[in-house]
């Protein structure tokens, strides 16, 4: 089987390696400091310390799982577009990769960025619309990982890098209304919501349109960050002015504490309607939003290393985000998904 580069090995990263590993494929992981359970795998060639210098003895020519938090996973890209490298890229970052376009068709390699549940699947099942409904009216998309019970601290826990959280926050959120893209302050536009199974939350606005406001033709789009009621009035409060390992302990996440994770997407088109929910609240001892997340980012890794990202998936060298993969890749992810045990629910 193939061999596989894995840059990260968190709480998403961790679940993309178990499940390449269980797919037969051989992996070189990079990350500070990686878990003994992996260096232990005969399976995996372990490279701890600065992923910067690690990737430069890379040999080039190979598929890397970029699965770094956003201030880093950015830096990574030009060193492995430069080697030749295909990119599954889950790095949540700032920056946007298209910027790297030339040199990706130079180097004939395919950077395919934002591969998650939102970004990722939203933008495949807005993409999805598009494609049946022509042109759109408008899209809401709204999306949350949480405990299942709130508490009577933050009701939150983060599964993935703090500062990426807190990016989420403070970062400007980019919408489209009236055919206007317009930038708003984060945190806008905060109304409580009904969560099927689980009751009253709280929608409020976060930059997670990101690739759609250019590649889908829509009258007005917006995306909702979902968390409990409370848990935003208290970082406006209090959050803004902690230090990044306060809310790192604040925030820690509890495996053993039940949560999970529930996107909606919501797309009009006259008197059309389509909306889908996709539902996950974990499963043996994996979190909801690392199957989630993980479960996109694993399938799409094993496209390129099966089938590659050319014939396998409908791309060019170049970057791609994830609405630019073909109708039967789309397909594929989301029944990988389904047969993983993540509800999707179609009206």
């Amino acid at each position: 089987m193939g061999n596989v580069i894995a840059l990260g090995c968190g709480l998403v990263g961790h679940f993309v390696i178990e499940r390449l590993l269980q797919a037969g494929h051989n992996l070189v992981v990079i990350d500070l400091t990686i878990p003994e359970s992996l260096k232990a795998n005969p399976m995996v060639e372990a490279m701890e310390g600065d992923a910067l210098l690690r990737i430069k003895s890379l040999k080039p020519n190979q598929t890397v799982v970029n699965m770094l938090p956003g201030r880093i996973g950015d830096l990574v890209r030009t060193p492995l577009l430069e080697g030749g490298h295909n990119i599954v890229d889950l790095a949540f970052t700032a920056e946007d990769p298209h910027r790297h376009q030339s040199l990706a068709e130079a180097n004939n390699s395919v950077l395919l960025w934002d591969v998650g549940i939102a970004p990722g699947i939203s933008n495949m099942l807005v993409k999805q619309a598009f494609d049946a409904l022509g042109p759109l009216d408008s899209v809401s998309i709204k999306v949350g990982g949480n405990p299942c019970q709130m508490d009577d601290d933050w009701s939150y826990m983060a599964p993935f890098s703090p500062s990426d959280v807190i990016e989420e926050y403070t970062r400007p959120a980019r919408i489209r209304v009236d055919g206007v893209t317009m930038e708003v302050p984060a945190l806008s536009e905060a109304h409580a919501i009904e969560v099927e199974g689980f009751g009253t939350m709280e929608a409020f606005l976060t930059d997670g349109l990101r690739s759609v406001l250019d590649t889908i033709d829509c009258q007005t789009m917006k995306e909702y960050t979902v968390r409990w009621p409370g848990h935003i009035d208290r970082w406006i409060a209090e959050g803004q002015g902690m230090i990044e390992s306060e809310l790192l302990e604040a925030w820690a996440f509890d495996q053993k504490r039940k949560e999970f994770t529930w996107l909606e997407v919501v797309a009009t088109k006259g008197d059309q309607h389509r909306r889908t929910v996709v539902q996950d609240c974990g499963l043996n001892d994996d979190g909801s939003m690392a199957r989630t997340t993980g479960l996109v980012t694993a399938a799409c890794a094993m496209l390129f290393i099966d089938q590659g990202p050319l014939s396998g998936c409908g791309l060019s060298p170049g970057v791609h985000p994830p609405e630019g993969l073909s109708a039967e890749a789309i397909e594929h992810i989301m029944q990988y998904m389904q047969s993983e045990g993540v509800d999707f629910r179609f009206d």
